[in-house]
């Protein structure tokens, strides 16, 4: 009965998140700037994260390709390493941080606002919290996912290129051509799209665990943690059924 009752109040937040612009007549200029704060908060972590990812890949791909096929296939390591990066590493891992990061802030910010009555106040005034506070950082998750997804892919292909230069000897005009040669819009475009669905449900699901807060500082920590939870739970079980979906329609 709980969970259907939790259901239930999501569906009711997401119906009046979804009526709530129109209360706005700042939306614009509230959603940009959440979106800056967004992205200027993750672009930290998705650097490190993209490095990181590239650098990993590449020295256990390479060793195991040459041990395998002999040292002729690091030819084909680009290629791998482009297709697991750009199709579901780089966006898997935008995600999760972006969860980390925003799903615990998000809710924490939101709770401590009602907290302090700040929400009181605003409806006070007249002001619609949901299209004050939420409708623009759900949209700012929104947007700035699909744009940390690019980044860390890049990120992650440049740092492989790197490894390569100090380990081994291919030059960067072979790595360039290997990566573009496998990688087709018809996997890149719906990799970087669902990342629009997870950032949609990570932003919705902090703000709703944030307003729904209980009482004192304890209700502040248990909203932060159940934003993070809810947002990471979320990203990983729509990842299963958006990759089937994208197998359906582009294979």
């Amino acid at each position: 009965m709980q969970l259907l009752a939790l259901l239930g109040q999501l569906v009711h937040f997401c119906l009046s998140l979804a009526k709530s612009p129109r209360s706005n007549p700042r939306i614009l200029e509230d959603c940009i700037t959440q979106l800056y704060k967004t992205l200027a908060g993750a672009i930290p972590l998705v650097a490190v994260a993209g490095l990181a990812t590239g650098i990993v890949v590449w020295l256990h791909l390479r060793g195991l390709l040459v041990s395998v096929a002999g040292p002729s296939s690091v030819s084909l390591l680009p290629q791998a390493l482009s297709l697991a990066v750009v199709v579901e590493l780089a966006p898997l891992t935008a995600a999760l941080i972006l969860a980390g990061r925003s799903g615990s802030s998000l809710a924490a910010e939101l709770a401590s606002m009602k907290q302090s009555e700040q929400i009181d106040a605003l409806q006070a005034m007249g002001v619609n919290p949901m299209g004050k506070l939420v409708f623009p950082r759900v949209i700012a998750c929104t947007l700035a996912l699909p744009m940390l997804t690019i980044f860390t892919a890049y990120l992650s292909l440049l740092s492989g290129y790197l490894t390569e230069s100090i380990t081994g000897t291919m030059a960067w005009s072979e790595y360039y051509h290997q990566v573009i040669k496998v990688l087709k819009y018809r996997d890149a475009v719906p990799a970087v799209t669902k990342t629009i669905f997870f950032g949609l449900g990570i932003g919705t699901l902090a703000c709703f665990h944030g307003l729904n807060a209980g009482e004192g500082t304890e209700g502040v920590g248990r909203a932060a943690t159940r934003g993070v939870v809810g947002s990471i739970f979320f990203v990983l079980v729509s990842n299963v059924f958006l990759v089937k979906l994208i197998h359906l329609l582009f294979d």
